[in-house]
């Protein structure tokens, strides 16, 4: 089994997210957009079965463009649209992030929830700015350092899994780099990396460990999801998800 396939079966469209996060995060998030505009266009990067995208719809008045290139959560996505009477507001592309091509100025709001890593967190905030308006926003959660004194078995995790994650003060110093203000940013809750994401997706493992037990291959792949929910078990003060809200000048 390929690795991107087994990725797609354990954080498949069967869980509420693809990511830790919550809806009253994704609320907060947003409730700190003074000024955008009442008929916003939104461009929901990464947007998985859509969780935050059907947040947003319900939270502005405007259009959301909801790009993802996993066909089965965009299908996920529409279904859940289509019950919620969102389906006018929300469209729905089939692309990957890495080939986005729209025009300059397109958005008035670029939204990214555990997502924007799969480009590289800066160089989303560096090139995405092409297709904001004037005094338009980035808003992105990424994973990011809450401590200094990190254990030595969580860094050598994360430098193997990903090693260019920066605590916040750094994350913050490299936005206002790129020449954008930072009009605020706040840690997600623990819960939401359990509620919507690991306590599913444990239950997910169970049921490949016991399909799939007679492939030592796919057990060992398993395995590291497992290892994956108990360092945040255990070092989740550690390290977590952090909500940026950027502002184009």
């Amino acid at each position: 089994m390929e690795n991107l396939d087994l990725l797609h079966k354990v954080i498949n469209e069967k869980l509420p997210r693809q990511g830790p996060g919550d809806n009253a995060s994704t609320k907060k998030a947003f409730s700190f957009l003074k000024e955008i505009p009442s008929n916003s266009y939104i461009l929901d990067v990464g947007c998985g079965s859509g969780m935050q995208t059907l947040e947003l719809a319900r939270l502005v008045n405007g259009k959301i463009l909801a790009l993802d290139n996993h066909q089965p959560y965009l299908d996920e996505l529409e279904k859940k649209a289509k019950a919620s009477d969102f389906i006018k507001k929300i469209t729905i592309v089939k692309q990957s992030m890495l080939d986005m091509n729209f025009e300059a100025s397109s958005f008035d709001t670029i939204w990214s929830e555990g997502a924007a890593f799969i480009y590289g967190f800066e160089k989303a905030i560096e090139d995405w700015q092409f297709y904001l308006k004037e005094k338009g926003f980035l808003v992105f959660s990424e994973l990011c350092w809450f401590k200094e004194d990190i254990p030595k078995v969580l860094y050598d995790y994360f430098m193997d899994a990903y090693p260019v994650m920066k605590n916040i003060e750094a994350n913050i110093a490299m936005i206002k780099s790129k020449g954008l203000e930072l009009i605020q940013h706040f840690q997600i809750p623990e819960s939401s990396w359990w509620d919507n994401y690991y306590i599913p997706m444990e239950k997910n493992l169970q049921n490949l460990r016991k399909k799939y037990q007679n492939d030592d291959e796919t057990l060992k792949l398993l395995e590291m999801f497992s290892i994956e929910i108990d360092m945040f078990r255990k070092y989740s003060d550690y390290y977590g998800y952090a909500f940026f809200i950027m502002k184009k000048k």
